[in-house]
């Protein structure tokens, strides 16, 4: 079983949902992200404390070699991976970069506003002026990095 598959099941088992995991070069320290979509308030020490004790059990069973486990919440700023995250968070502003430009731009901000035809559509905002340019569909094998982008007011 590969690493992700591994902390993919260990955090699942234990009720949460796995955001993202890094690993630093020569995976000498694993970060993983958590969230659990139905707790209010989002993730909370406590639950970062859980999944690091039971992961780091996991890890030593298996003789994985590593330095450093850190655990946490996704933050504001969530990455957005899988295609059932565009829909959960339709209605929110995200970021997105693209792999290959489309219409000479690889960066869109905007209203996500899911799913469509199995292209993320996205609703954008100039980030100057906060006047919207129309709606994109984004093919999600060519998406690099999406994240929403919290709002402080």
């Amino acid at each position: 079983m590969d690493l992700h598959s591994l902390v993919e099941n260990t955090v699942t088992g234990l009720g949460y949902e796995l955001v993202d995991l890094e690993l630093t070069p020569r995976a000498r320290v694993i970060r993983v992200f958590i969230d659990q979509p139905e707790k209010e308030g989002g993730i909370g020490v406590e639950d970062c404390v859980a999944v690091s004790n039971q992961l780091s059990r996991v890890l030593m069973v298996e003789n994985i070699d590593y330095d450093r486990l850190e655990v946490s919440s996704p933050g504001l700023d969530r990455p957005l991976k899988k295609l059932a995250d565009f829909d959960r968070f339709a209605g929110q502003e995200v970021h997105i970069r693209l792999r290959v430009a489309l219409n000479n731009r690889r960066n869109y901000n905007g209203i996500l506003m899911g799913v469509r035809d199995g292209k993320v559509c996205v609703r954008l905002i100039d980030k100057n002026s906060g006047k919207e340019e129309g709606e994109v569909a984004l093919e999600p094998g060519n998406i690099d990095k999406a994240r929403l982008e919290p709002k402080f007011d």
